[in-house]
C-alpha cells in the first residue's frame, strides 16, 4: 500500500488474535501497522507484534528491494509494536533507533540491553532529516504509556500518532470507523484524557494531511471529524443526547423492570439509546456506550449484603477510566435489605462531577403498582 510517493505501508492484517490486549473481543481482528520512508537515509516507522513477524519481515525486505534502513522509529514499546526490533538489528546490525528519552530508559525491558548501543534517544520538538524528508518528533507521555511520542512529517504532511487515532479490525474490514474507534479508545485511552488534551494541543497547528496509527486505517479525508471526536473523547463530553441503560438480574425480577422502563419511555416518546444485560454483555462495549451518551440508568440486585459483582464491575471500569460529567439514575432491588443503591452511591461518589438523580427506585424483589409509578417519575426526572 502507498501512503505516498516515499512512504509504503508494511503493516500486518491479524485476523487470528481473538482477544486484544487478553480483554477485547475483536471479531474483526487487528491490524499492526508498520510504515517505510524511502530516501536518502531510509527510515522504518515501528515494527509490529510477534505473532506477525515473519509476514512483517517479508514485506519489509519486499519494499526495500535490497536496499538497508538507516533509521528505526519508536513511537511506543508495547510488544504489539516492539516485537521485533530485535530481529530487525539482527538483520541490519547498522540501523540506528531513534526513540524517546523515556522509551531509551524502558528499552532493556523489552529487548537485550545490547540495542542501547544502537539507539538515539531524543528531545521534545527534535528534527532529523533524512534527505528530502524531515522528521519532527513530539512527546506524548501517558497516550497510554510513558514513553510514547508521535512523530510529523513535513513534506507529505503526516502525522504518526502511535496508538492514538487507532481502532480494532483489519484494514480491509468494512465498518464505521467511530464505533471500534470508540471502543478502543475508552477502553485503552480513555483514562488519559488530559495527556490527550495535551497532545493535540501540541499539534493543533501542524498541517496535517493524513493520520497513520499503529493500528486501523490511515486516515486521509475529512480530519477534522476524527480530531473533534478525540477533542470530545478526551474532554469526557458526552458524543450524544440519550438515555443508556446497563442492568443486572438474578432470577428475571430486576430485568422485568426494565422491560417495564423500556416500555415506559417508549410510551413516553423516549427510545433508550443501548440497553446492557451486564452479565452476558460484552463490558468493552457496555464502557463504550457509557461513555458515548449524557445520561444512564443503572439497575442491580442486592447480593451478599452489597452490589451484584457484574455491577460492581462494570462501575470499577467507569471509575478507572476516569468517568464523568454524566447523570445517573439508580434503581436497587432486595428482598429483605435493599443495599443495592448505598453500594452503587459509594463508588459513584468517587467519580467527577457525575449527577445522582434522586429518588431512587427500590424494588422488594417483584414490581407492583407502587413500582410502575416511580419508574414513571423516574422518566419524567430524566427528561430534564
Amino acid at each position: 500500500m502507498e501512503i505516498s510517493k516515499d512512504i509504503k505501508y508494511i503493516g500486518v492484517q491479524d485476523k487470528t488474535l481473538d482477544l486484544f490486549e487478553s480483554q477485547y473481543v475483536i471479531p474483526n481482528g487487528v491490524s499492526y501497522n508498520s510504515y517505510l520512508i524511502k530516501d536518502e537515509k531510509i527510515t522504518v516507522m515501528d515494527t509490529v507484534d510477534k505473532r506477525a513477524g515473519r509476514e512483517w519481515m517479508e514485506n519489509l525486505k519486499a519494499e526495500l528491494n535490497g536496499e538497508r534502513p538507516y533509521y528505526l522509529v519508536v513511537s511506543h514499546l508495547e510488544p504489539d509494536h516492539s516485537a521485533n526490533i530485535e530481529a530487525l538489528v539482527k538483520e541490519y546490525p547498522e540501523v540506528k533507533i531513534i526513540l524517546s528519552k523515556r522509551a531509551y530508559e524502558m528499552l532493556p525491558q523489552f529487548v537485550d540491553s545490547k540495542l542501547l548501543e544502537n539507539a538515539l534517544p531524543i528531545t521534545e520538538g527534535e528534527e532529523i532529516n533524512l534527505g528530502k524528508h524531515n522528521l519532527k518528533f513530539f512527546m506524548a507521555p501517558m497516550v497510554h504509556w510513558p514513553e510514547v511520542m508521535v512523530t510529523y512529517e513535513s513534506l507529505d504532511k503526516i502525522l504518526f500518532t502511535a496508538d492514538g487515532f487507532g481502532k480494532f479490525g483489519t484494514l480491509d474490514t468494512d465498518e464505521d470507523w467511530a464505533c471500534e474507534a470508540r471502543r478502543y479508545y475508552f477502553n485503552i485511552v480513555g483514562k488519559y484524557g488530559a495527556q490527550v488534551q495535551l497532545l493535540l494541543k501540541k499539534v493543533a497547528n501542524l498541517d496535517i494531511k493524513t493520520i497513520c496509527p499503529l493500528h486501523g486505517p490511515i486516515l486521509s479525508e475529512n480530519l477534522q471529524y476524527y480530531i473533534n471526536k478525540y477533542d470530545i473523547w478526551s474532554k469526557y463530553e458526552p458524543e450524544d443526547e440519550g438515555i443508556f441503560i446497563a442492568y443486572n438480574s438474578i432470577h428475571g425480577n430486576t430485568k422485568k423492570v426494565i422491560e417495564e422502563l423500556e416500555k415506559i419511555m417508549k410510551q413516553e416518546g423516549i427510545e433508550p439509546k443501548a440497553c446492557y444485560d451486564l452479565a452476558r454483555a460484552d463490558m468493552a462495549e457496555v464502557i463504550e456506550d457509557a461513555f458515548r451518551y449524557n445520561k444512564m440508568i443503572i439497575a442491580s440486585p442486592t447480593y451478599d449484603a452489597g452490589l451484584f459483582p457484574d455491577t460492581e464491575n462494570f462501575l470499577r471500569h467507569l471509575k478507572h477510566k476516569n468517568f464523568q460529567n454524566r447523570k445517573i439514575a439508580l434503581i436497587e432491588n432486595g428482598s429483605w435489605a435493599p443495599m443495592a443503591a448505598k453500594c452503587m452511591k459509594e463508588i459513584i461518589s468517587e467519580m467527577k462531577n457525575v449527577e445522582i438523580i434522586e429518588p431512587i427506585v427500590t424494588v422488594k424483589t417483584r414490581m407492583n403498582e407502587n413500582t410502575i409509578e416511580e419508574l414513571t417519575n423516574l422518566v419524567e426526572k430524566m427528561r430534564e
